[in-house]
């Protein structure tokens, strides 16, 4: 299988010649990624540049991180871009892709009603506003799906001292879906709810309620890519699913996302290596 500096070279070559590549002509792969980078408006914002650059058309399946890993280790995908960094890890020492590489980052925060039942508005120690939610049994709504944003609400529990499996009350409501039907019912019940920033910002239907606690680095958030690899799925269209890769890692990638804001407000900041040779 070609390597990375292989691929790297054919995509700087064809960048620089500004062609279109042979390969990709008539090509489509798929991309599992995750709600917050579909729900962003961020795919709307860069696709269209990387389609025109080399013809390749990519369909997103917007999921929580669990499944579009659970879809990329079934072969239904070609290409995984999520925001779990240790479940990512474990997808690539699995075997069901040989590297994983950052793309970008952003933050979490977390979201409540401006009466702000838990006293916890304007703080920055997420651990400390979690017990304060648990302690007062502020009304809290989790996303519940195994995403990476699931993910890390329930390592933000634990580093605050909860279990929340055990320390869950009716206070604590798990939903099962994603981040814009989580904001929508902590809208609607005057709840806690931790967000990515990015959605929140592309979020209209915000009702009474604001972000409370921002800026722990407990917050950050760091998304990351990987093909699946062909030699467990030989149906995976490695080639063109690479130089998607390559093209987003890139420094006209790396732009395009910076460049990505809502509202004057930057919603994704690039921080892939940039090491070619």
């Amino acid at each position: 299988m070609p390597t990375r500096r292989t691929f790297s070279s054919l995509v700087m070559l064809l960048m620089l010649c500004g062609g279109t590549p042979a390969l990709a002509q008539d090509q489509a792969i798929v991309v599992a990624s995750t709600t917050s980078t579909q729900d962003s408006g961020l795919f709307d914002h860069i696709l269209p540049v990387f389609e025109a650059k080399t013809g390749i058309d990519v369909k997103v399946v917007a999921q929580g991180t669990g499944q579009a890993l659970d879809t990329g280790r079934r072969g239904d995908a070609d290409v995984v871009f999520v925001h779990a960094k240790a479940q990512e890890e474990k997808f690539v020492e699995e075997g069901f892709a040989t590297e994983r590489f950052d793309v970008m980052y952003n933050d979490f925060v977390l979201v409540g009603p401006k009466s702000d039942p838990a006293g916890i508005s304007g703080t920055k120690d997420i651990a400390a506003a979690l017990i304060e939610i648990r302690t007062r049994e502020a009304p809290f709504v989790s996303r519940g799906d195994k995403s990476g944003t699931h993910s890390a609400e329930i390592r933000l529990w634990k580093e605050a001292g909860l279990d929340i499996g055990t320390a869950k009350g009716q206070w604590y409501r798990e939903i099962g879906q994603g981040m814009g039907a989580a904001l929508n019912t902590a809208s609607a019940m005057n709840a806690y709810v931790l967000s990515d920033r990015a959605t929140w910002l592309s979020f209209r239907n915000r009702g009474d309620l604001g972000i409370v606690v921002e800026g722990d680095k407990r917050l950050f958030n760091q998304y990351g890519i990987m093909l699946v690899n062909p030699e467990k799925h030989p149906n995976v269209k490695a080639e063109a699913g690479q130089l998607f890769i390559e093209w987003l890692i890139s420094p006209e990638g790396q732009a395009s996302i910076g460049e990505y804001k809502i509202g004057g407000q930057q919603l994704f900041f690039p921080n892939a290596e940039q090491e070619r040779s």
